[in-house]
């Protein structure tokens, strides 16, 4: 039951994710990239303080507030990866920065094998089906890597490294009070680069309101709450694959919302990100369990 509830956090956590693409870059219509992430990360943490109050008083001794450690390794990654790709926003098409942006669906595993995880080979094929998934919904374009493309590739790795972090980090404390010190953490990283490269004006904020606003309290606030609270529940490998579903997400809001069509390709590619997260919730076998005990048995 945790485990399915964790699940479908993750599954709309990355719905919102899907269709926060379109906010942030419509966003980048009427301001800079910093002055957009400082006031968005702001906004993040900032709706989730009445939040925390309320759980700390209903829950009392047993609240239990992140330290220093936990909100800087799980804050440090989130401010450069999403500083940087809002920055690479202003130069790749919010629809394929969402399927680069997923990349992190095979570098978690692959990071996650420095700290000696093992995988086994049915996560494996999940992260090849959602890695062929990623290819034919992108459209199987050229291979070659323009500047702001490099920024994304960046982006999804400092993302997959947060998510190891939140691993690491939120069973030992509350779940909503380390997202919250994660985006006031992350919140002061754009801060100098907007003061030095823009020029922020209170009239950009009021044309861009509902991007910002839309970004940072649902796609903030309320995803990455529920991407922390999922997590608990769920295997970072399979945390990490139900995520990746937001490129599928974005493609299926371009076709209801904007009227765009999906080819062939695209449908299949959907459908085997589809498996991939299948796959990977696929319960172990009786032999498969006694490996796993037998290999916990032996560190």
């Amino acid at each position: 039951m945790k485990r399915t509830s964790g699940s479908l956090m993750l599954l709309l956590t990355a719905l919102i994710w899907g269709t926060a693409f379109a906010a942030q870059r419509s966003g980048m219509d009427y301001m800079g990239p910093f002055l957009f992430q400082s006031v968005r990360l702001t906004l993040g943490w900032m709706a989730l303080v009445p939040v925390v109050l309320r759980r700390r008083k209903r829950l009392g001794a047993s609240f239990r507030f992140p330290s220093l450690k936990a909100a800087l390794a799980c804050g440090l990654p989130l401010a450069v990866a999403s500083t940087i790709q809002q920055v690479g926003l202003t130069m790749v098409p919010a629809g394929k920065a969402g399927f680069i942006t997923a990349l992190y669906v095979v570098l978690v595993p692959v990071f996650g094998l420095f700290l000696g995880r093992r995988l086994s080979l049915r996560v494996w094929l999940g992260v090849a089906l959602a890695v062929i998934g990623l290819y034919l919904l992108s459209g199987m374009s050229s291979l070659s890597v323009s500047w702001g493309e490099m920024l994304i590739i960046a982006c999804a790795a400092f993302y997959a490294l947060q998510i190891l972090a939140i691993d690491r980090f939120a069973p030992g404390c509350d779940g909503v009070a380390l997202s919250m010190m994660q985006f006031f953490v992350a919140s002061l990283l754009p801060v100098p680069f907007m003061l030095v490269l823009e020029h922020p004006e209170w009239a950009q904020l009021r044309a861009g309101a509902f991007s910002v606003i839309y970004a940072g309290v649902f796609s903030c606030a309320v995803a990455y709450t529920l991407q922390i609270l999922g997590q608990k529940r769920t295997p970072p490998v399979l945390a990490t694959l139900i995520m990746s579903l937001e490129s599928v997400f974005s493609v299926l809001a371009g076709a209801v919302f904007l009227g765009e069509r999906m080819t062939g390709a695209e449908i299949l590619g959907c459908g085997l990100m589809l498996g991939a997260v299948l796959l990977a919730q696929l319960p172990m076998g009786k032999h498969g369990s006694q490996r796993k005990t037998a290999d916990q048995s032996q560190n």
